[in-house]
């Protein structure tokens, strides 16, 4: 079995034989670990002056990283980060990896239309907007719904580059939703369910990422038909079992190792985190192993190591 089916059993919430898969939705420390700037950091603005030679390099030195990451830490699936991200330069990097690795690994990338909660410089305008103006929301979630599912499409066509796509709009804080449920049914759901239903029909599935308090939505995330639910906080109290026992029948989950822990945590409190996400996640099928957010910069490379080694050791259905 490939990681990559490995990894589409547990969205499948099929039983998997040996390792529980893993993954992180993002690696930045690759020049720490393996000698490379994350492709998210390596920005070209000077691509249109390259020759063609030069940017099929740039390609390389991209793939070359995911790949090496993946390989360091037996991951099950790649997340690409475009760099640059137009259609026919993601299409490049995409062959490229599958030149590289064939069907060996879940590559997904990015695609989330949804609202995700504003930034600093219009927040207050933003949430005037969800009661004053949900006309116009709607209409501009439509639009970028169309946007990407049109890009979706696009990709279709090149059958066997891409397996899914990572939603990674975030709706909470650490304490709440910051979109209140009646507003989130509104503004938010019917488009997350119909750009999910949309990637399913053609071949591709949908990973929803929000960090925070997830459980007074939690419900209609669900309901919107995700394949899986990442990051499942527990620094905003998303109690894994729980949400296990109230919904592992109807979705996979992915994370739940705390990140506060993993970067500031004493080492016993750490391990013993990731006992229990390895417990309470492997119970039953449909987990994906990983932390509550992603290998952030900052965060201590030994600890994720550390954190990767016991699920090495331990992380197998027997």
């Amino acid at each position: 079995m490939t990681e990559r089916e490995r990894f589409i059993k547990a969205l499948k919430r099929e039983p998997i034989e040996g390792h529980c898969p893993t993954f992180e939705l993002v690696f930045f420390l690759t020049l720490e670990s393996i000698g490379m700037v994350h492709p998210s950091q390596h920005y070209f603005s000077q691509w249109d002056q390259m020759s063609k030679a030069e940017q099929k390099l740039h390609i390389d030195y991209m793939a070359d990283s995911y790949i090496k990451i993946a390989e360091k830490y037996h991951h099950s699936a790649i997340f690409v980060h475009p760099n640059p991200d137009d259609f026919d330069n993601v299409v490049r990097l995409l062959e490229r990896i599958r030149e590289k690795t064939g069907d060996k690994y879940f590559i997904m990338m990015h695609g989330d239309p949804t609202f995700d909660i504003p930034n600093g410089n219009n927040i207050m305008e933003f949430s005037a907007r969800m009661y004053e103006d949900q006309d116009g929301l709607k209409a501009e979630a439509a639009k970028r719904l169309e946007q990407k599912v049109t890009f979706a499409e696009r990709l279709s066509r090149h059958t066997g580059l891409l397996d899914g796509f990572a939603l990674c709009s975030d709706y909470c804080f650490n304490v709440n939703s910051f979109f209140p449920p009646d507003v989130f049914a509104e503004i938010i759901a019917p488009y997350l369910k119909e750009v999910i239903d949309d990637y399913r029909e053609l071949g591709f599935y949908s990973i929803k990422h929000t960090d925070g308090n997830i459980m007074p939505i939690l419900d209609q995330i669900v309901d919107c038909g995700p394949d899986a639910l990442h990051s499942l906080d527990p620094q905003a109290g998303v109690d894994l079992a729980k949400v296990k026992a109230m919904y592992g029948d109807r979705v996979a989950l992915c994370g739940n190792v705390n990140c506060g822990l993993l970067q500031t945590g004493s080492m016993e409190d750490m391990v013993a985190d990731v006992h229990r996400s390895l417990a309470q996640g492997m119970n039953g099928w449909g987990y994906i192993f990983c932390t509550s957010n992603c290998v952030y910069t900052g965060l201590p490379l030994e600890r994720y190591e550390l954190m990767n080694k016991i699920w090495w050791e331990e992380g197998i259905y027997r």
